[in-house]
């Protein structure tokens, strides 16, 4: 998986409904986060950690779609 070796099609498949998940899963902190932000006493260790995540799974979906669509060389 990744460094050159093609993925199989079960490989893809399932490389694509992770993907499939993390981006509702980023989405639905977004919006957590938008509407934790609003509240003049939210809790800002909360707040820090939703944010955290969000930068976790950020760089999850960038190495799963890198992982879809290789730079490959010309």
């Amino acid at each position: 998986m990744g460094w050159g070796i093609p993925l199989t099609e079960i490989e893809r498949r399932q490389f694509e409904a992770k993907l499939a998940d993390l981006r509702i899963e980023h989405r639905d902190l977004d919006a957590a986060i938008l509407r934790l932000g609003l509240d003049p006493l939210h809790d800002q260790l909360a707040l820090k950690r939703m944010k955290k995540r969000k930068l976790l799974l950020k760089d999850q979906i960038a190495w799963l779609e890198r992982q879809l669509d290789p730079d490959i060389p010309a």
